[in-house]
């Protein structure tokens, strides 16, 4: 997926080709967060991944991250040719009052984008995703990270594993077809 935005960049895409057994529907699985991870599954049923930065410059005001996401959203949306289904995960304690806040913000900011957009979206708890990838639901990052290269998958850190982990998660449980 190309970024117009170079402060947009994403550190890592992985590509893997998935059986033809889902809908037509493009899927979006995302891990939000300033280090956003996100999982594609396309029309043409191929996994497209990676993570994007929405760290903010020194100059930004404090809306401009979410400004960022929501066209970066727009720009997957509109490379997937729309999307049937988004699904994130729900992350229900913070280490810090500050990533609550930057949490909130991209939660508020998706949920208005899929709202407007008539896109259906849902979040799903840590514990489930974590309990589909490896069987542990308290399982670490590095656990999660070794079962999606068990899976055939390249992420580059935790969030692109959990983004692959929940759209394989949506796509095995929610079969696809949205």
């Amino acid at each position: 997926m190309p970024v117009s935005d170079p402060a947009l960049e994403a550190q890592s895409v992985t590509l893997v080709r998935q059986p033809a057994a889902h809908g037509d529907a493009a899927w979006l699985a995302l891990d939000l967060g300033t280090t956003t991870g996100w999982a594609l599954r396309t029309r043409e049923r191929t996994v497209v991944s990676g993570t994007v930065s929405f760290r903010p410059s020194r100059y930004d005001g404090g809306g401009m991250r979410y400004l960022r996401f929501r066209g970066w959203l727009d720009e997957i949306a509109d490379n997937a040719g729309g999307l049937g289904a988004v699904w994130f995960e729900e992350v229900r304690s913070h280490a810090g009052t500050d990533a609550a806040h930057v949490f909130g913000g991209f939660l508020a900011t998706l949920s208005a984008w899929c709202e407007q957009r008539s896109i259906p979206y849902q979040g799903v708890p840590v514990g489930t995703l974590k309990r589909f990838a490896t069987g542990k639901g308290n399982a670490g990052k590095e656990a999660v990270l070794a079962a999606m290269r068990a899976r055939g998958f390249a992420p580059a850190d935790d969030n692109e594993a959990d983004a692959l982990a929940l759209l394989l998660w949506a796509l095995e449980t929610r079969g696809g077809a949205r």
